[in-house]
């Protein structure tokens, strides 16, 4: 597996709930015609809701051969224990920092959190895995890393945060389909956690590369599927 890393020295967790509220479909083939000559290698963004499956996403591309940029300074935990596979440098895309860094990151995937797509510079172009998942089990998932943290229980009822986090969902939708830098592959959790091989066939076709769709499927691990709901 390779990984491409830097060495910063702290880490700190992904935005969570109260940043939503205050920020608030395709594929190809497994192996694609090459790019035009001269033409950049578009950079793989995993993205969606914290709590969504983004790190699983991040795990399958990881366990098919894709080059991934982690920094691996946020370490596993009770609530991922296989890893969050993010990259200190991605939480400073809202504030104006260097983006310059992304230049090494074409042809590899990285995970980026929905509420910071809007800060990607349109002088690359993505291609993007967006995570769906049932919103009753985003929130209790949330919950239950809050409670595992020790942290405080948040203040926010689940029907505002639910609303809020919709509303964001169909602003990013728009945003991703208004902007010609991106190329989208919708998944959903429950479908990826059911059908495995599938999905990951799925993700090889849209991403491009000789990727192992088996290895990528058996990345996929259910007993981690514990926060249940039965309904969208």
């Amino acid at each position: 597996m390779k990984k491409t890393k830097n060495d910063d020295s702290s880490a700190k967790p992904a935005p969570g709930p109260m940043y939503a509220l205050s920020g608030i479909a395709r594929m190809g083939s497994v192996t694609p015609p090459p790019s035009e000559p001269g033409q950049p290698r578009p950079i793989v963004v995993v993205s969606g809701l914290p709590r969504s499956g983004t790190s699983m996403a991040m795990r399958m591309l990881d366990a098919g051969g894709m080059e991934i940029v982690t920094d691996g300074i946020r370490a596993a935990d009770e609530s991922n224990p296989k890893g969050y596979y993010e990259d200190e440098r991605v939480k400073t895309l809202d504030k104006g920092a260097d983006t310059s860094w992304l230049d090494g990151v074409r042809g590899k995937a990285v995970k980026i959190i929905s509420f910071l797509l809007r800060d990607l510079p349109e002088t690359h172009t993505y291609k993007v895995i967006f995570l769906h998942r049932n919103m009753a089990e985003v929130l209790a998932s949330q919950r239950k890393m809050l409670q595992a943290r020790g942290a405080p229980p948040d203040a926010i009822p689940d029907e505002r945060m639910a609303r809020g986090y919709r509303e964001h969902l169909d602003t990013v939708k728009r945003l991703l389909a208004q902007r010609p830098c991106f190329e989208v592959l919708d998944l959903d959790y429950r479908d990826v956690v059911a059908r495995p091989l599938e999905q990951a066939t799925r993700i090889a076709q849209f991403v491009g590369g000789d990727l192992d769709v088996s290895q990528m499927a058996s990345a996929v691990d259910e007993a981690l599927y514990r926060q249940r709901g039965t309904s969208h």
